[in-house]
């Protein structure tokens, strides 16, 4: 799996990673170049000591004028002789190591005879210890600087990003009179960051402004029809009908009620939370379910099914009237839709509630889509569109709710509310 890094730690990286790359390099390289000068430099010179003893030493009688670090050997002169370890060198510049002391070693061949010098390194040894320990420290202190460099440019360099985020986090950004972003920064690639936030957000702004007018002008104007068809279906109700007739008026007066209680919940969901309680009214859990029980369960029985309410705790809370009459009444239509046979059951918790069907169930995989706009169950009944589901969601989110659905044994759905 491929790690997400922060910006500004990715700058930092980055930073440190090239300052590794070159500073080793160098380092590398002044290594090598150390160890070159060095071998051409003491072999250079230990040949020219050696060409001086051989021509203007030995021929006259004289020891080999050279200092305590540099001893001299010959195959011919057995005051000079070669020892055992030395005689496998071959000619040119070499290194020996000996009980743990580096030599440097010199041969030059005339005829059949062999001359070397050997020469005590370790003072140039301690002397290349110390310059590697300087490349060390120089390499250590070079990635450090560019770790300390890398989170002030990084933290230079993600400032202004910073700042957007917050102004985009902003929760006043959506009001319609909150001032554009893009002034306030640079023409460069954050500013033209700001002017397409600010695009986007306009665009947005109007898409919401016009949903809720759309959602407000038509609650409000949804309501005078709705109130003259229930108005109509009352007198309707008084007079001498046909019983078919009645049964007809009444289905008319319920359509109307559900389409009233409909047009109340976009309303509210159009308006702010402030504005809820002015026109949401308030009631318990109990007499919600009681008032929905009575219109729900005639037409359940109807059906061939059982139909019970349980308290199983009680609830004296209050909750927003409009949308847990909706939630309920959507649950309760669902369970009378996908439920075949047996029974339909609303029990009553404290904070919340459930509505259990013996119905085919939901599967696992769908249980998350079906609280989607326009998605239905696979044995879809009754003539609705996916929107029951999907309203319930969207009121539970809007109130704090959490809505669940799962499995009965041993068969059936078990829809589960908190209200808490």
């Amino acid at each position: 799996m491929r790690l997400k890094q922060p910006f500004a730690r990715r700058i930092v990286i980055a930073f440190v990673l090239m300052t590794v790359v070159v500073s080793g390099f160098f380092s590398l390289a002044i290594v090598v170049v150390v160890n070159v000068v060095e071998r051409q430099l003491v072999s250079w010179e230990l040949k020219e000591e050696l060409e001086t003893v051989l021509e203007q030493d030995i021929p006259y009688g004289r020891p080999p004028r050279l200092d305590a670090r540099t001893r001299f050997f010959a195959s011919d002169m057995p005051q000079y002789a070669i020892p055992e370890s030395l005689r496998h060198f071959a000619r040119g510049f070499s290194e020996q190591e000996e009980d743990g002391i580096a030599y440097y070693v010199y041969v030059k061949q005339i005829g059949d005879q062999r001359y070397l010098l050997v020469e005590d390194q370790r003072e140039i040894e301690t002397r290349e210890k110390m310059l590697f320990r300087v490349v060390l420290v120089c390499f250590l202190l070079s990635v450090l600087s560019a770790w300390l460099l890398g989170r002030l440019l990084a933290r230079k360099v993600m400032a202004p990003v910073t700042r957007l985020a917050r102004q985009v986090r902003h929760r006043d950004q959506l009001l319609p009179l909150a001032p554009p972003l893009a002034p306030e920064y640079p023409d460069d690639e954050v500013g033209r960051l700001a002017e397409s936030f600010d695009g986007t957000l306009g665009q947005l702004r109007q898409s919401l402004e016009r949903e809720r007018l759309f959602t407000s002008d038509v609650s409000h104007e949804l309501r005078t029809p709705l109130m003259v068809i229930q108005g109509a279906c009352e007198l309707l109700g008084e007079a001498a009908l046909p019983p078919r007739a009645g049964e007809q008026v009444a289905r008319i007066g319920r359509a109307a009620r559900e389409m009233q209680e409909l047009v109340q919940t976009f309303l509210i969901l159009a308006r702010s939370r402030q504005e809820e309680a002015a026109i949401g009214g308030s009631a318990t859990l109990a007499s919600v379910a009681e008032e929905q029980s009575q219109r729900w369960g005639p037409p359940i029985r109807a059906k061939g099914l059982d139909f019970e309410l349980l308290v199983e705790d009680a609830d004296n809370a209050a909750y927003n009237l409009t949308f847990l009459r909706v939630v309920l009444s959507n649950l309760l239509r669902n369970a009378l839709h996908y439920t075949e046979s047996g029974r339909v059951r609303l029990i009553l918790e404290n904070g919340g509630f459930r509505v259990e069907d013996s119905g085919a169930g939901i599967p696992e995989e769908q249980r998350e889509r079906i609280f989607q706009p326009f998605v239905r169950g696979e044995q879809a009944r009754g003539e609705g569109l996916g929107l029951g589901l999907s309203l319930v969601k969207r009121i539970c989110t809007h109130q704090g709710w959490q809505v669940r659905v799962s499995d009965l044994a041993p068969h059936g759905s078990c829809f589960r509310v908190r209200l808490k």
